[in-house]
């Protein structure tokens, strides 16, 4: 391991201060864009984080840089742990989150409160009751849908995350927007993405600029407010004039933000993926168990991150299934 030197920026010069942490592989939903039809194969509960270990490897991050933590799934609220987790990571010098599909987050509310989780970010793919069910396997809607307006309710800054599918809820995009005329929330519209069993395609995608096409065509020019994006955001962010809430874009197929990517991802099982495209791991849980140091492993990982989508820095290499279907399935990745 170098000495005096920065062992999470990578050789493009991207510091990584965002660590997004998987909790579990399992979740209460069964979305078709993140979990194969068939399932998929779980790892044995021995070879997932143990509480201790998570907070072990976290603080190790947060001792090199990392100053904010996403916990993910699968769904992180099905862990029976979830509380310990949370409460261990909170003694951290860290800015806490956590990635939902907010079927049980009623549940945690007091929880996620007294440990300053102030951020969450919702899936929720359709306002259409049938088509949610469609989409995830599960007749939840109601649940989600009176648990998002519950969490604004109770101060939370709320993101809904949509993963749009052409012509599926492509025309959904302007009742999303319409959804933020009376809530403070921010719809972020995703670009689906390949990973391993979700029968990715091209012709499957809506992009940024078909998205637009849909705002532009809907509200007038002056009323689109393109807003200022955070440093190393994700997403393209904009609202309509008079609205409490704001909509933004995701672009990781047609429009990449790599060039300012500071995250990392570690899995349930204990694997570290400097991309999310990557279908390369680290294993950091081995070496903690087996009381060897991780930040060599955590530098190397970091060192070898490619500039753009794991490699894949063509739309046409995006098209190869041979290069993403090596890749896990999102479940197992984390959100």
């Amino acid at each position: 391991m170098s000495k005096n030197k920065n062992i999470l920026q990578d050789t493009f010069g991207r510091d990584h201060t965002y660590l997004r942490i998987s909790l579990i592989e399992c979740c209460n939903l069964r979305c078709t864009y993140c979990m194969p039809e068939e399932g998929v194969q779980l790892s044995p509960k021995s070879h997932i984080m143990t509480y201790e270990e998570i907070y072990d490897i976290a603080k190790i991050f947060v001792k090199h840089g990392v100053n904010k933590i996403r916990l993910t799934g699968g769904e992180p609220l099905v862990r029976k742990d979830f509380k310990v987790v949370l409460e261990k990571l909170a003694t951290l010098p860290v800015e806490l989150s956590i990635t939902s599909n907010a079927v049980i987050i009623d549940r945690f509310i007091d929880v996620l409160k007294t440990n300053n989780v102030k951020n969450i970010n919702v899936s929720l793919d359709s306002l259409n009751r049938e088509k949610f069910k469609h989409i995830t396997r599960r007749a939840e809607f109601d649940k989600v849908y009176n648990n998002i307006l519950l969490l604004v309710k109770e101060g939370f800054n709320v993101k809904v995350n949509t993963v749009l599918i052409n012509g599926f809820n492509d025309n959904e995009i302007i009742d999303f927007i319409n959804f933020t005329k009376e809530h403070p929330i921010s719809v972020r519209f995703i670009e689906f993405m390949p990973f391993d069993g979700n029968k990715w395609d091209m012709s499957k995608m809506v992009s940024y600029a078909e998205v637009m096409n849909y705002v532009e065509n809907s509200f007038s020019k002056e009323d689109i407010i393109r807003l200022a994006d955070a440093p190393n955001d994700t997403s393209k962010n904009y609202k309509i004039k008079g609205y409490k809430g704001s909509f933004a874009i995701i672009s990781s197929v047609t429009n990449p933000f790599c060039d300012s990517c500071n995250r990392l991802r570690l899995t349930a099982n204990g694997q570290l993926k400097n991309c999310l495209f990557s279908s390369t791991e680290s294993d950091l849980l081995t070496l903690l168990r087996a009381g060897r140091p991780i930040e060599p492993a955590i530098e190397k990982a970091v060192k070898v991150k490619l500039k753009m989508r794991g490699g894949m820095d063509s739309l046409k290499k995006l098209e190869k299934p041979e290069l993403h279907t090596k890749n896990r399935s999102m479940i197992t990745i984390g959100g």
